[in-house]
């Protein structure tokens, strides 16, 4: 194992040891769940080459999402982390640029989510004639 490897892994047990703290229950499943979306996703373009969604919506229950707003983003940058490092690790290529969406769901039971993702294409400066020019 490489020193990356092992610093990844060590601030990956960091964040979740905060998360346990935060929301009292293991966010390794959350985790998981945006990790499995991104692979189940995943599209064999060429050899050498997989692209994924670049769009995760990531939905919280009330009290769950209220906890995570009082946090600030850092709970937010982290699992958007994560899925980078998760990309990363596997020689995946974004679809476009990569966007990762927390939103409260009231229907969603207490502690639980639900995770979604899909391609949201580019949008160039060029599609706005204000901007052009």
């Amino acid at each position: 194992m490489g020193a990356l490897s092992a610093l990844e892994q060590a601030l990956e047990s960091r964040w979740g040891a905060m998360w346990a703290r935060v929301f009292d229950k293991e966010p390794v499943e959350l985790l998981d769940a945006l990790r499995t979306e991104c692979d189940s996703n995943a599209v064999v373009c060429s050899e050498g080459r997989v692209l994924v969604p670049n769009a995760y919506d990531i939905a919280l229950a009330d009290e769950v999402h209220d906890e995570l707003d009082r946090r600030g983003g850092r709970v937010g940058q982290a699992i958007t982390d994560s899925l980078v490092r998760h990309a990363e690790r596997h020689g995946y290529e974004w679809a476009g640029p990569l966007a990762v969406h927390i939103a409260k769901a009231r229907d969603l039971p207490n502690g639980r989510y639900s995770v979604t993702s899909r391609v949201m294409p580019h949008v160039s400066v060029k599609a706005f004639p204000h901007a052009a020019g």
